[in-house]
């Protein structure tokens, strides 16, 4: 294990200086001609396996090292290789499928050029542990990063979350896949195993020798012209005439999607949306298109079977001023359809209820806060005018622990679109006004932790702010925007009625108690890695979760 690990100072050096050669090269006009749409394989991202699994008075925890490390890959057989960063050498970076309550520690290593924070994007993470931007793992450092997994069966993912480069991190490579899974879920009967597939969707601009084109020097927004699926540009992925679930993240960083599936005549087929960003809908939702953005997710159901023997396009039909096409984003993947089924389980229909317990924010009509998601100030991007680096008025809202707040989101102004990002919660889409598209019945659906403004909208949104205390960014998930600080805070107070208690302070993202640590042999030597775990399950971090959820909803029904 040590020797994965190992950084060299004059290996760190030597990939400083790679870094500066190839992060730095401009976009060019347009990329070269990619001359093999729907010849190469979809490719599935490779499932982590934990280095180890401890139990603590009944509480699972399974251990994992994960290194961000260079590496190049081949995106154009006939040019030259891309130079890219990310989790375990891969992108996207490996899948972590984890039980719902099994508590997991992963340990990161920055063996990349920059420094490095990890966000994992719909976790009830405690905020010591929840990618601050400024908590930043400098090269040759680690941190361990600790999730309850205590939330419902979603679709989750992880991603790069440092200061003013989270853009540039994401599109070379760091992202990947994290997904939550519970008894409940599995009943149902949805389509599993081979016939569950993640569709990480991204788009990227090449030079001439098929490396990347740098995503940076626009400050508004980043859109490539040759879009891929886990990593690859326009794959097949060949399928039975079956049902199939997809999971779909947005992954762009300022390309929103209208995605169809359409067969050889370019008739639009129906499926059935049947989660988001925070799990299971109440019931499915029919639909014959998906408005995702960056940040978002979405699960379908695809009845395959009246296609036996054709092929199926996955296309992006995109009508956004705001968002440039080129002339093959109009494509995103094929799916050739074969003619048999090699096995029947979990092909039946989508039952009419997937999720019974929805646990739906208190309803409110008075708004807590309003906020204007403009351009502006020395900066390019703020929120009421405050952006990150204003760390004496970055927090702008103090919700107390458990309570419910309505929020009120204004696109004010600027040529993009805005998708929103609260960490920590789960919101309810009360209603949007201002544009012609309302709340989608596939918005409303569920809970969500994004929601797309679009110029002119206004959107509300209920939260429920907990179950932990701390402080918590939110921002625009238009990654350039992120890094162009539109980003701010919300501080999550205290209970006291609670009578929860603490040795260890979990709500100081910047809690020097947790700050990352410089690498050496020792700290990766199995009896180090043992202790760390254990001295980290010890602290209880995560041991009062329902017991202070169903507290909080008691008291604030009685408040």
């Amino acid at each position: 294990m040590a020797s994965t690990f190992n950084l060299l100072a004059l290996g760190l050096a030597a990939a400083s200086q790679v870094s500066a050669q190839w992060r730095g090269a401009g976009r060019t006009a347009g990329s070269p001609a990619y001359n093999y749409m729907f010849q190469n394989a979809l490719p599935i991202p490779a499932v982590a396996v934990p280095d180890f699994t401890e139990e603590f008075g009944g509480r699972t925890v399974q251990f994992y090292t994960c290194a961000i490390e260079s590496f190049t890959k081949q995106i154009y057989p006939n040019l030259g290789p891309a130079h890219m960063t990310g989790y375990n050498g891969t992108s996207p970076g490996p899948t972590y499928v984890i039980p719902r309550g099994t508590e997991t520690i992963i340990r990161y290593l920055n063996n990349g050029e920059v420094s490095a924070a990890v966000h994992l994007h719909g976790s009830y993470t405690h905020s010591v542990w929840d990618g601050w931007a400024s908590d930043e793992m400098a090269v040759g450092q680690w941190k361990d990063y600790y999730y309850p997994n205590s939330e419902t069966a979603r679709s989750i993912w992880y991603h790069d979350h440092a200061n003013g480069h989270t853009a540039s991190d994401a599109y070379y490579g760091q992202a990947g896949v994290y997904l939550i899974t519970d008894s409940a879920e599995d009943a149902l009967g949805l389509p599993a195993g081979k016939y569950d597939v993640p569709l990480a969707l991204t788009d990227h601009s090449y030079q001439a020798n098929g490396d990347l084109a740098s995503p940076n020097g626009n400050p508004i927004n980043f859109f490539g012209d040759v879009l891929s699926v886990n990593g690859r540009p326009w794959p097949y992925m060949s399928v039975e005439p079956r049902k199939y679930r997809f999971r779909i993240f947005d992954m762009s960083l300022s390309r929103a999607y209208d995605l169809f599936f359409a067969d050889p005549s370019g008739n639009w087929i129906t499926f059935q949306v049947i989660a988001s960003d925070s799990g299971l809908f109440g019931s499915p939702v029919t639909s014959n298109d998906l408005v995702i953005a960056m940040g978002e997710r979405y699960e379908v159901v695809i009845d395959f079977s009246m296609y036996a023997g054709k092929n199926i396009t996955l296309g992006n039909n995109m009508q956004q001023a705001q968002i440039q096409e080129f002339a093959n984003t109009n494509k995103v993947m094929q799916f050739n359809v074969g003619t048999t089924v090699s096995d029947s389980s979990n092909n039946g229909a989508v039952p009419s209820t997937l999720n019974g317990n929805i646990q739906w924010p208190a309803q409110r009509t008075t708004v807590d806060h309003t906020f204007n998601f403009q351009m502006g100030g020395e900066s390019t991007w703020t929120i009421n005018g405050v952006d990150f680096s204003d760390v004496n008025n970055r927090i702008l809202a103090r919700p107390t622990q458990g309570s419910v707040q309505l929020w009120e989101l204004h696109h004010t102004g600027g040529p993009a679109v805005h998708p929103v990002h609260v960490h920590l919660v789960n919101m309810q889409v009360v209603s949007r006004t201002g544009g012609s598209r309302g709340v989608l019945p596939y918005e409303a659906a569920g809970l969500k932790d994004v929601v797309l403004l679009e110029p002119g909208e206004t959107v509300r949104v209920l939260a429920f702010f907990g179950p932990e205390n701390g402080v918590y960014m939110f921002h625009c998930h238009n990654l350039v925007h992120e890094d162009n600080t539109m980003m701010d805070a919300f501080n999550v107070t205290y209970l006291q009625e609670l009578g929860y208690n603490s040795a260890i302070d979990f709500s100081d993202p910047m809690n020097s108690h947790f700050a990352p640590q410089a690498y050496n042999d020792a700290a990766y030597a199995p009896a180090a890695l043992t202790s760390a775990v254990s001295s980290l399950a010890n602290m209880g971090a995560y041991s009062a979760f329902d017991s202070r959820a169903s507290a909080e909803a008691a008291y604030y029904a009685t408040a």
